[in-house]
């Protein structure tokens, strides 16, 4: 398994965390080693140390260290050699990788120590595709069936409540009923707060411009728009009558098209924050820049 060491400018992980370090030589590696199972014995832990090369030379190494040298002497420190235990392009099976940690732990609790803290270098284990993929479902504990899942088209296609952002609960800065695109340009750039910065603005207008023709040409009327500003934040509601885009996944891929059809997909891109709404009354896109909620 990958090396637990510390994170950048942080005491060692705390425990039952797990995390990964590369090395570029062989020293690096035992130092960060004899330095996180150190902080292991401690904290009343028992330690294990795993990397190629036999045991012998592997208790040299952590005999260099006088704390790790004194957990060998009180049977807190155990080393096992990778290259013993696994042969070489050896791939490991997950459940198994589990369940013999598991055993450890609880061996090492049951001997009355609080845990049991590991450093490995593994690097041997995820040389090949097969190797990378087994440890993987290994490190993520496997694959177990999701009983919430949902399939996406469902999912989208179903309707839900739109929460709303806070600053909807204040009066709008402005309402345009059946604007044309340059009308709800205009008011977006009339509307907009000093603090937000101009390309954030510039990207707002772009995305009502999209949105209001979207609805213009493909929705019912009426059209209408709400814009509420803010202090750096800006949100804005273009709705109609229609039951909005058939296809669930409207703006979240590309349009399979090379004109038009993009106007849900740029505004993705370009906003903040982006939320469709279907409803009885109609379809609402609501766009935001700045920091709305």
């Amino acid at each position: 398994m990958p090396i637990p060491t510390e994170r950048e400018g942080r005491p060692f992980a705390p425990a039952r965390d797990h995390v990964c370090r590369g090395y570029r030589r062989r020293g690096d590696f035992v130092a960060q080693a004899q330095e996180f199972l150190a902080e292991g014995l401690a904290a009343g832990e028992r330690v294990l140390y795993v990397a190629p090369g036999d045991e012998a030379a592997l208790t040299g190494q952590l005999r260099a260290d006088e704390r790790c040298d004194e957990g060998l002497e009180r049977g807190a420190v155990q080393v096992a050699s990778v290259d013993e235990a696994y042969p070489t392009g050896a791939v490991v099976d997950p459940a198994g990788q589990v369940d013999l940690y598991a055993a450890a732990t609880s061996e090492a609790l049951a001997a009355g120590f609080t845990g049991l803290r590991v450093a490995a270098d593994a690097t041997s284990l995820v040389r090949t595709p097969a190797q990378v993929d087994a440890f993987a479902r290994y490190e993520h504990g496997g694959h177990h069936t999701n009983t919430g899942y949902v399939d996406p088209l469902s999912f989208l296609a179903d309707p839900r409540p739109m929460t709303p952002l806070l600053i909807e609960s204040t009066v709008p800065r402005a309402e345009l009923a059946d604007p044309r695109p340059s009308d709800a340009r205009r008011a977006v750039l009339a509307t907009a707060p000093l603090d937000l910065p101009a390309d954030e603005v510039d990207d707002l207008v772009l995305a009502v411009s999209e949105i209001v023709d979207n609805a213009l040409r493909h929705g019912r009327p009426p059209v209408r728009v709400r814009i509420w500003a803010g202090a750096g934040q800006m949100v804005v509601s273009v709705h109609d009558a229609g039951a909005g885009p058939a296809d669930p996944f409207a703006g979240l891929l590309p349009a399979d098209r090379s004109i038009g059809g993009r106007g849900l997909w740029i505004a993705h891109q370009i906003c903040s924050q982006v939320t469709l709404h279907r409803h009885e009354t109609g379809f609402t896109a609501r766009l935001a820049a700045g920091r709305p909620w």
